[in-house]
């Protein structure tokens, strides 16, 4: 189902995660549970997933994790504010010691001058920690925007291992 270098990363991330006692989460809007489906297609995977939020629509960013209504509608979904105060979400509204969240353009519509078609904001944040927030632009369609954008938010939950 997931190509075999995302399902090694999740079975690193399962590993690492469970051998430290540390739970995630995820909060997603542009891959629509993808990272969340990644990580779960591991046999062992409950002891280290706590949950994951898909939050498609600006209301359900607001809704389930927190994320402040006036700043979608000041600054938009994607953006790196709304992708770190979906995660700072993700951690307030779960047992995660580390959560990451996605926001993007997935296209083939959507993209503007300003934020084109690829264009994705994924964050890190840590319980009680810090967090860290990356811009992309990933070429390609749909799929491999999306695909892309799972392999970038896995490999920070991995580094996030240290």
């Amino acid at each position: 189902m997931f190509p075999p270098d995302l399902v090694q990363l999740a079975e690193d991330i399962r590993d690492g995660f469970a051998a430290r006692g540390l739970w995630l989460a995820t909060a997603e809007s542009c891959t629509g549970g993808l990272i969340a489906g990644c990580l779960t297609h591991v046999s062992g995977s409950s002891a280290v997933v706590d949950r994951g939020f898909v939050t498609y629509t600006n209301a359900a960013k607001t809704d389930m994790l927190g994320v402040p209504a006036s700043l979608i509608a000041e600054l938009g979904a994607v953006n790196d504010r709304v992708a770190e105060a979906m995660a700072a979400g993700a951690i307030a509204h779960s047992r995660a010691n580390v959560a990451v969240a996605v926001t993007g353009i997935a296209g083939p519509t959507g993209g503007t001058a300003t934020k084109p078609v690829g264009l994705v904001f994924i964050a890190r944040a840590r319980r009680g920690g810090d967090s860290v927030v990356e811009r992309h632009i990933f070429p390609g369609d749909r799929t491999t925007v999306r695909l892309a954008t799972v392999r970038r938010a896995l490999q920070l939950l991995r580094e996030s291992l240290g």
